[in-house]
């Protein structure tokens, strides 16, 4: 079942009044729509149709919502009654197909609410009529001026700017105008067979109207007689009082939470004033910080001022060390080559020294064989001498070389 959102009437989920408001449009219309072919914009959930069908030849509703459409079909099953999806704007009907079409309460809803009359007009048989129904602008406004807009409208209209747009379309209009009214009733307890009103005599004033009703047609018609729909539900009196006791039981209600508000408020207060006196002393201590705090940005600021100028002559340092590093490089350069040329040549050197000393090492080795070769000789002529002195020796100690020696012969040691 759809959701009553506020717009869209639901049978048996709106209030007596909000209902009455609504089908008793279509009361009005019915006295037009006897054995007529009626199209019905913007049908809702189509018990506004229904009660035209009761009369007509045949009805067509038509409304935007799929979900809308479904309920009206599901609910209201008629022979001569009809529900189709289609927007106000464009409806997939022949021209000239309707004797009587009614779109009470969509206008409004409508950013190009002129496409609408324009589809009203196609689809009107000559000699039809259009009846079309919309809030007072005014009227709405100051209604709702606790709620707000309307967020379902999209144009709303006051009643000149209403008859000038119908006009537009629509040689012949007549304007009623729409309100709830006290009336006293006296009604028979047994059956009655007749009813007797008397409306007093007031000139209608458009400016406070509810709503407005408006019979628009192509040629002139007769007759704009005053329509008084009076529900069952109409004792005006016992519905205020009971509403007058739903509203004593809602102020018991908002005075039990207006004593717990106030109590809650004074609580508030005094956790107020408690704040008030520590934000005070957090505001004298945020003094103190700002206060340090400037303090504390001068010395920054004297610091990043000496920070500068220790940053200038590091760079003056950096810049000598630099020259400084450039040179032990230079230096270092030169002196790498001096070691390599040094190498280079003390390498050659030591080659050649390698190449004398294995030179005279093998002159060594000669001369070590030639040394033991002559040891050996001068060893066998020591041998040799040592033989022949002995054999000497032994001459000069034999008794002939004495002998000789008494007598002077032989050789003289």
């Amino acid at each position: 079942m759809p959701e009553f959102t506020g717009e869209r009437v639901i049978p048996g989920q709106v209030d007596p009044d909000l209902w009455n408001e609504h089908v008793s449009r279509y009361l009005f219309a019915a006295r037009l729509s006897a054995h007529r072919r009626v199209l019905d914009i913007a049908c809702g959930t189509g018990y506004g149709a229904a009660e035209l069908a009761l009369n007509a030849a045949s009805v067509t509703g038509v409304d935007i919502s799929e979900e809308a459409i479904g309920y009206a079909r599901e609910h209201f099953a008629r022979p001569n009654l009809t529900f189709e999806h289609a927007p106000a704007q464009s409806i997939p009907l022949p021209d000239a197909s309707f004797d009587l079409i009614t779109a009470f309460e969509v206008i409004e809803h409508l950013e190009d609410w002129r496409a609408l009359l324009s589809e009203v007009k196609r689809l009107l048989a000559p000699g039809g009529q259009f009846l079309v129904s919309t809030p007072n602008k005014a009227y709405y406004a100051d209604s709702r001026k606790f709620a707000g807009p309307n967020p379902f409208h999209a144009h709303e209209f006051e009643f000149d700017e209403f008859q000038q747009a119908l006009q537009e379309f629509f040689p012949h209009v007549t304007l009623w105008l729409q309100n709830h009214t006290s009336t006293v009733v006296f009604q028979p307890l047994g059956p009655s067979t007749a009813s007797h009103l008397r409306l007093e005599a007031t000139e209608p004033d458009p400016a406070a109207a509810h709503f407005y009703l408006a019979v628009c047609a192509a040629s002139p018609m007769l007759g704009a007689p005053t329509f008084v729909y009076l529900p069952t539900s109409g004792n005006v009196l016992r519905q205020r009082e009971l509403h007058i006791t739903e509203l004593e039981a809602e102020i018991v209600k908002k005075n039990a939470w207006l004593a717990q508000s106030q109590a809650a408020h004074k609580a508030l207060v005094d956790t107020h004033t408690q704040t008030v006196a520590e934000l005070e002393a957090r505001n004298r201590w945020a003094d103190q910080l700002n206060q340090d705090l400037a303090a504390s940005s001068a010395r920054v600021v004297q610091l990043q001022d000496e920070i500068t100028a220790e940053q200038a002559a590091g760079k003056e340092t950096a810049a000598a060390y630099e020259a400084s590093i450039a040179e032990l490089h230079r230096d270092l350069a030169s002196r790498t080559q001096w070691a390599q040329d040094t190498e280079a040549r003390l390498t050659a050197e030591l080659t050649g020294v390698a190449n004398h000393l294995a030179d005279s090492n093998r002159l060594l080795q000669q001369a070590e064989l030639t040394v033991e070769e002559r040891t050996r000789w001068a060893l066998d002529l020591q041998h040799q001498l040592e033989a022949a002195q002995a054999q000497l020796n032994g001459f000069l100690a034999s008794r002939w070389t004495k002998l000789g020696r008494t007598f002077g012969l032989g050789p003289k040691t």
